[in-house]
């Protein structure tokens, strides 16, 4: 198989493998108010946790690169919700105002992360041995939680599964569309790639500290969040080491 199409088809498994994030709530589709509260304690625990790990592998990469992409991603993220926030009609369908806000956010902020793994896989397809399927593999199965931190933001604010399923997908397309022209031109990319990693953790950052946080503390109580919180992190930090053992 021509290695272009190789990667490509790898980047798009890694796309289709965050729709599944959305799927338990197949299941569970009545939420109280509380239950959206942790819902977004969970999220907030899953993107901080994220955050953690893009931090640590553009650091690896170059620690400077990484701090001056953390510091765009806060201003980036910061802009452009004092940008959106200004327009009252902002609806996605049927929602509006706040909850249509925090969704194109959330969904924004994602497509950035994907960007950055993207990259990531384009380059390591460039590289020595089997390390663009190892990275396409822990990239599709470390989607899935992505993709369910997502949906914890989308659906309890009225997304059907479906929609949440939908924008998932949508926010790493930027994986199959960034990989093949990282692999053919892996000297160009290859700098960029810690500042990317930096800007995805700097905006969740952000997106976590100003809205999921303190919505959740809504309709919970703080002790309640911080469980969630953090049990979310400690449980996508142990996937994450499951992945390097396999």
């Amino acid at each position: 198989m021509d290695p272009v199409i190789l990667v490509f088809l790898a980047a798009l498994v890694t796309a289709l493998a965050t729709g599944l994030g959305p799927l338990p709530f197949a299941v569970w589709r009545g939420m109280s108010p509380k239950a959206v509260s942790i819902c977004n304690g969970i999220a907030a625990g899953l993107m901080i946790a994220a955050s953690f790990s893009l931090l640590k592998e553009g650091v690896e990469l170059s620690p400077i690169r990484t701090i001056l992409g953390l510091l765009g991603g806060f201003v980036f993220i910061a802009f452009s919700h004092s940008f959106i926030a200004r327009h009252d009609d902002f609806h996605i369908g049927a929602i509006q105002g706040a909850d249509a806000l925090k969704m194109v956010m959330i969904v924004g902020i994602m497509t950035l992360h994907s960007a950055a793994e993207g990259v990531g896989v384009g380059v390591a397809f460039a590289g020595e041995g089997n390390l663009g399927e190892f990275i396409t593999a822990a990239i599709a199965v470390h989607n899935i939680p992505e993709g369910l931190a997502i949906a914890l933001v989308l659906i309890p604010r009225g997304a059907k599964i479906w929609q949440a399923i939908g924008w998932s997908v949508f926010s790493s397309l930027p994986q199959p569309i960034l990989a093949v022209p990282a692999f053919m031109f892996v000297t160009f990319f290859t700098p960029f790639l810690p500042f990317g990693l930096g800007l995805a953790a700097g905006a969740m950052i952000w997106m976590t500290l100003s809205e999921l946080i303190p919505e959740a503390l809504e309709n919970a109580t703080s002790p309640m969040i911080a469980n969630a919180v953090t049990m979310s992190i400690a449980g996508m930090l142990m996937f994450e080491l499951l992945l390097r053992a396999i």
